[in-house]
């Protein structure tokens, strides 16, 4: 059991983390930017340092600041929330040079399921269903028109690395898909610091669905059903629902059994959806 960790995240993630691990024991340590100087994570948690300016990539996005906060507090994990580097591989990875516990999955994983782009092409290999599109990195606006036009609008434009709502534009005409585009590459850009984009069938009126896995480290993956989280706004979840009340038994079944197929590829450990 670790006796501090550090939360690499800030506002109402970080809340949630600071109150989960006070009920644990576990002294927390914010981080934040001159903008989040005042911000309630930082007044929650026993210990704060201040990791850079307002953008996120001079703060939030920069692996060294955090590390360096974790070792100058002696914290001895960092839990990085969603977003931000949440789903760095290169972020885990150097966590666990610096013998930081990473509380998340392990660095391949994170690769391999972390990037959007690469996660398709997994999932197709592993037989697992995903929606159609193009998964490769588009090289720009011209060329994101051209494939939309052959995948057939509506589409939506995704950043490889996106998460949280962000990098996600719907185009239904070439313009929409050339605006979208550059949009969708900026955000991805300043989010994440990644900003790789594909195209991918947008389907209308659709269920959001997901499905929670556990996996170990001696192999063991299972899945803890669904929930459902279609009431969104901007792309973003506003309420969570469990069970769904909208899937039959057979086709929980059969989401729960490809979740955890594609769990297994990728060595998957920790929690997950």
């Amino acid at each position: 059991m670790f006796t501090k960790i550090l939360i690499a995240n800030r506002g109402e993630i970080a809340c949630r983390v600071i109150a989960t691990a006070r009920k644990m024991g576990i002294a927390t340590v914010a981080v934040y930017s001159d903008a989040d100087k005042e911000a309630r994570h930082v007044k929650l948690a026993d210990e704060a340092v201040h990791i850079g300016a307002a953008p996120s990539r001079e703060s939030y996005l920069l692996a060294d600041r955090i590390i360096a906060a974790a070792k100058q507090t002696g914290a001895q994990a960092v839990h990085p929330g969603y977003g931000f580097l949440s789903e760095n591989e290169a972020f885990a990875r150097r966590c666990e040079e610096e013998g930081i516990a990473f509380i998340g999955p392990k660095a391949h994983s994170i690769a391999a399921m972390g990037d959007k782009i690469a996660s398709k092409k997994l999932a197709n290999e592993a037989k697992v269903n995903t929606i159609p599109g193009y998964n490769d990195a588009i090289a720009g606006p011209q060329q994101a028109v051209e494939i939309a036009k052959g995948i057939g609008y509506p589409v939506m434009i995704k950043a490889s690395a996106g998460g949280g709502g962000k990098g996600l534009r719907v185009a239904f005409n070439d313009k929409e898909a050339l605006e979208g585009f550059a949009s969708c590459q900026n955000e991805a850009r300043n989010s994440f610091g990644d900003d790789r984009i594909f195209i991918e069938k947008f389907v209308q009126e659709p269920r959001h669905i997901e499905i929670q896995v556990l996996g170990d480290s001696h192999g063991n993956v299972i899945y803890l059903n669904e929930r459902e989280c279609s009431i969104q706004r901007r792309h973003q979840k506003v309420i969570e629902e469990a069970p769904s009340p909208f899937i039959s038994d057979a086709t929980r079944r059969a989401m729960g059994e490809q979740a955890v197929q594609l769990a297994k590829a990728v060595k998957y450990q920790s929690a997950g959806t």
